[in-house]
């Protein structure tokens, strides 16, 4: 495939994927999937939820960074270039939309109705996702402990998110260091 007719595709898969994912981070994991994976078959789940993992661990918007990995992996520079404009253009011209029109809209009882459905759909897409990539990623007794451990961190409050990820981190290198030591 041409370079240039590749980035077109990032840049359209990334465009529709941020026109049509409310809620972002998690949210959008299932039409990232849907794209990427079973429209273009540009990768596979597991290198997805790596590509994810690095986006989560890293700061800046999830889906901005996930645009940005996978457009790089797979075009480089100019890839990972399309894909962020791609995934963010549609919220920038939403969102300027919305600040014009803002003091007209705010005082609506039907658009407060459909942000209370949306925000409703958004747990549920939500759930689904973690659902999918827990059927993945999880696929261990030890893998479900972690995965435990960081659901109560994670809703406890008490510790940011980048913690949890490199508690999980260390948990899987002890793991691979106690592996190590019963393979001698």
């Amino acid at each position: 495939m041409q370079k240039r007719s590749q980035l077109w595709q990032l840049f359209a898969a990334f465009f529709r994927i941020g026109l049509f994912t409310f809620g972002g981070g998690l949210a959008m994991l299932p039409m990232i999937e849907r794209e990427v994976i079973e429209r273009h078959g540009w990768t596979d789940r597991e290198e997805i939820l790596d590509i994810y993992a690095m986006a989560q661990s890293v700061p800046g918007v999830i889906a901005a960074n996930t645009a940005i990995f996978l457009g790089n992996r797979l075009c480089g520079f100019w890839g990972a270039v399309v894909s962020l404009v791609g995934v963010v253009l549609p919220s920038l011209i939403i969102i300027t939309l919305i600040a014009i029109f803002f003091d007209r809209i705010k005082a609506s009882s039907v658009i407060a109705a459909a942000f209370e459905g949306i925000r409703a759909a958004v747990v549920g897409l939500i759930a689904a996702a973690a659902v999918r990539v827990g059927r993945t990623a999880v696929t261990s007794r030890f893998a479900f402990a972690v995965c435990l451990g960081a659901f109560l961190l994670s809703i406890s409050g008490y510790l940011n998110v980048i913690f949890v990820i490199i508690l999980g981190g260390l948990a899987g290198y002890l793991q691979y260091r106690a592996k190590g030591a019963q393979a001698e």
